[in-house]
């Protein structure tokens, strides 16, 4: 049937279409974690390149893409209400109307895939096989950079650890997953389509794109180095409503003091500000006695805690202690408004609103080494840090461990924190190196270089959890070329999609 005859053919009811559309971005998130239902997201894919196929118009096509996001980002990202209402002490209507937006602008990249592959010429074949794929992967990668980047929920996340498909992700990165899920969505599409005229080679491709997924998952990208090192991660549990105030200051050190006196772990590690004060507010003798606990154990503690530089600047910090020279990380990827303010002069009065203690953080050096300790070299990231898969690799193929530290606090009993753990496993999947979390309440966790949780602890609860860690030699493909090898495919299918009918509209007649 040719995409014309598709289009005439198109849903006749405007609600229907759109509340489907709606539907299916919900239910995506099923798909990511806590529920990790990987093959969900192909088939609300599918079902939204069903409605592409049949939708009459490039307008019509573009505002179901829009809904389908507003369904996939208002489900998945309604934790950003909890942060700027619960914890950020935004009134009700404004934190609602800000979440809203919010998401609104995120549907805006799904609303442009629509718009687009309904206007570039191609044969439906390899328009839902390629070019909506190719387009949709583009978008997610936009989406990652464009005002600081947000590329939370995108859908390669929804195959790590377990999809056949998380294969690619050392490869071409978890945006490199997404084309896989996207075509694999249209892939499916067509054959249901044209189940009864020739489904065959829509069947054979989505066979060998899962086949060569779970082929890749076998590949051994890197190798271990040295013996198992011993590590400690500390979640204090401090609720965030508490942990600015004064008089919560002595606790919040002694809980950290009795769990780092407790670690057996050669390398130690506190959340994220885990101390709420200024590095040189800290007492010298607190440190000591942290960094005497890690020397004793011949290795080395990492703390965070803000540290102020001059009168003017303040930084999002980890430093270490123990049996090394005394290193540090200053945060480079602050979160917007959440701890700067883009475009002051137009936004400067969100600090007024907003009551979120050290909202105007100044960013680390893009470059930084990793940390030299407990015998390996870590590459600490802060916070939301890890959702940039080509930032974490700026310290590969140096770093033998990855290690993140966060104050999920700010998420509340919400999807944020299993969502941002989920993302941690791809960090580690796509470099083929364990890594470490150690939250403030939750999820710490302990994950190996193939993306799978080791151990992880109980959420809002005071512990300390020890486990067991391999450092690993070597870089993955990804490591390598980051996003650009995943870019330049997308660009290539897109194009290689539209060409036959480019060609036809051109020819001499």
């Amino acid at each position: 049937m040719s995409q014309g005859a598709a289009r005439q053919r198109g849903p006749a009811n405007w609600p229907l279409s759109h509340g489907a559309a709606m539907a299916l971005g919900a239910a995506s998130v099923l798909g990511f974690a806590p529920f990790y239902l990987f093959p969900l997201p192909v088939l609300t894919l599918a079902g939204l390149a069903w409605l592409w196929a049949r939708a009459p118009s490039a307008a019509t096509a573009t505002t179901i893409g829009f809904a389908f996001g507003l369904g996939l980002f208002g489900a998945g990202a309604s934790w950003v209400y909890v942060s700027l209402h619960d914890f950020g002490a935004m009134p009700l209507p404004l934190a609602a109307l800000a979440t809203f937006l919010f998401c609104a602008y995120l549907a805006l990249f799904p609303a442009a895939v629509g718009g687009l592959q309904a206007k570039i010429p191609a044969p439906e074949s390899l328009r839902f096989a390629m070019l909506v794929p190719a387009s949709w992967t583009l978008a997610e990668w936009l989406r990652g950079w464009i005002f600081t980047g947000f590329p939370w929920l995108a859908v390669g996340y929804s195959q790590v650890p377990s999809g056949p498909l998380a294969g690619f992700a050392p490869l071409l990165g978890v945006f490199g997953v997404s084309l896989g899920v996207a075509a694999s969505g249209g892939l499916l599409m067509l054959v249901i389509r044209h189940r009864a005229a020739r489904p065959w080679p829509a069947l054979a491709a989505l066979a060998v794109l899962w086949i060569v997924g779970f082929g890749l998952k076998q590949a051994l990208w890197t190798v271990p180095l040295g013996q198992p090192l011993a590590v400690s991660l500390l979640q204090g549990n401090i609720a965030q409503d508490l942990k600015w105030r004064p008089e919560r200051v002595a606790p919040t050190l002694q809980t950290y003091l009795v769990l780092a006196s407790q670690a057996r772990g050669r390398l130690v590690i506190l959340p994220e500000t885990a101390l709420p004060l200024f590095l040189h507010e800290v007492p010298t003798q607190y440190l000591d006695t942290l960094a005497a606990r890690a020397k004793a154990a011949g290795g080395d503690v990492l703390v965070g805690m803000p540290e102020r530089v001059g009168s003017r600047e303040y930084y999002n910090t980890m430093v270490s202690a123990g049996a090394s020279p005394a290193q540090r990380y200053r945060k480079h990827h602050l979160v917007p408004f959440g701890e700067f303010i883009p475009f002051r002069p137009l936004f400067g009065w969100v600090l007024e609103v907003l009551h979120i203690p050290l909202s105007d953080f100044s960013r680390g050096p893009a470059v930084q080494e990793p940390m030299a300790v407990a015998g390996q070299r870590v590459a600490v990231n802060i916070c939301y840090e890890d959702v940039f898969g080509e930032e974490i690799i700026r310290q590969l193929p140096a770093a033998t461990l990855l290690a993140n530290v966060s104050n999920d606090a700010w998420f509340g009993r919400s999807l944020g924190p299993q969502q941002h753990l989920q993302i941690a496993q791809a960090r580690a999947l796509e470099t083929g190196r364990y890594l470490v979390r150690a939250t403030n309440t939750g999820v710490t966790a302990i994950i190996d270089e193939r993306g799978r949780t080791l151990s992880r602890a109980p959420e809002f609860s005071t512990t300390l959890l020890e486990g067991q860690v391999i450092g690993h030699t070597g870089a993955t493909p990804y490591a390598r070329w980051g996003n650009h090898a995943v870019v330049a495919l997308s660009l290539l299918l897109a194009v290689l999609a539209a060409l036959p009918r480019v060609a036809a509209r051109i020819r001499p007649r």
